[in-house]
Formats: structure tokens, sequence, C-alpha cells
């Protein structure tokens, strides 16, 4: 018993002089290493394809959201603003959250040559599920207007996101936009 007491003794001194304490906290240390910020990106290239989906997904450190293309990906702008506006009428997209990402896509939802429609979402206020989620709060389909196809992207807070473009599936491609969890 005395042996007990003895370690217990020698581990409390041993964390009150710090040998057992964590050390600081690097101050450029950011949540699950992601480096972003929160600052808008933009490419002004037009594309050539046309919008042909857009879904959404949860990841450990980040909430994601795809938009697909039936062809190569080329511009967009992706900021946050003080309210979602549509192309061409601005009229404000409702949505729920505490942030607002408004995402461009410099593609329309309908083939130019053709005039027919490549995305119609079936609820322009809902263009996928993220109830649960822990970043996102609502996603909004806000238009295609003149070669643009805009989406609304309420978030929980104005959090630390980044934007960048995968080839494929076959010859489309895809916009990707991540929203970290926290800072």
């Amino acid at each position: 018993m005395k042996k007990i007491h003895t370690w217990l003794a020698v581990i409390v001194l041993a964390v009150g002089l710090g040998f057992l304490a964590p050390g600081p906290a690097s101050a450029t240390t950011s949540y699950c290493g992601l480096g972003w910020g929160s600052l808008g990106e933009s490419n002004p290239v037009m594309s050539t394809a046309s919008v042909t989906d857009v879904r959404t997904g949860q990841h450990s450190c980040f909430d994601r959201m795809v938009v697909n293309l039936n062809g190569p990906v080329a511009g967009y702008t992706a900021q946050y603003v003080d309210r979602v506006v549509q192309d061409g009428s601005g009229f404000t997209i409702p949505l729920q959250g505490r942030a607002f990402l408004q995402v461009t896509v410099n593609a329309p939802s309908y083939d130019s040559a053709l005039g027919r429609v490549t995305y119609s979402p079936a609820a322009a206020a809902e263009l996928s599920n993220v109830a649960g989620f822990q970043t996102f709060r609502q996603v909004a389909y806000a238009g295609s207007f003149e070669g643009y196809t805009s989406i609304g992207l309420g978030v929980r807070a104005r959090l630390p996101f980044r934007v960048f473009t995968l080839d494929g599936p076959g010859s489309g491609s895809r916009l990707v936009v991540d929203v970290a969890h926290f800072w």
C-alpha cells in the first residue's frame, strides 16, 4: 500500500512540475491540418461544358459539394456574400445558415447549341438533403443565366473553404467545394 502512495505522489509531483503536461499548441496548426482560408476564389475562363448534377457528401474534416459537368470545367467563382442572388433578376435566394457562399460555375445548365436543359433540379430550394451535416445547412439553385450557373450554399458559419476541379468520370469533369467543419 505504501508503494502505491509513493508512486501516486511521484506522478502528482511530475504533473505539477510540468513533466507530463502537454506542450503548448502551435499557433500555425489548423483544424485537421487544413490550411484553407475564407477569401473568394475564382477563375474567369468560360467553359464549353454544361452543368449536369449537384451533389453533396460528408467527410471527417469538411462537407463537400460537387458540381458535375458533361465536359471540361473551366471557370468558377466561390465567395462569401451577404446574400445569394439569382443571376439576371437579382432576387435574393433565401438560405438557412449564418454564412452564405455563392458558387458560380462559368457554364450553363443547358446545352447552348441545342437549347435543351442539362440540369433541372426537382426542388431548387434544396438540391441535396444536408440534414445532419456538420457545416452545410442548405444547398439551393440560384439559376442559370447567360452561360453561368449559380448555387447558394448556406453554412453554419464563415468557415475556411477550398475550390478545385477534377477530371472525369469519362469526358466529364467536376467542380468541388469543400467547407471545413471548424477553423
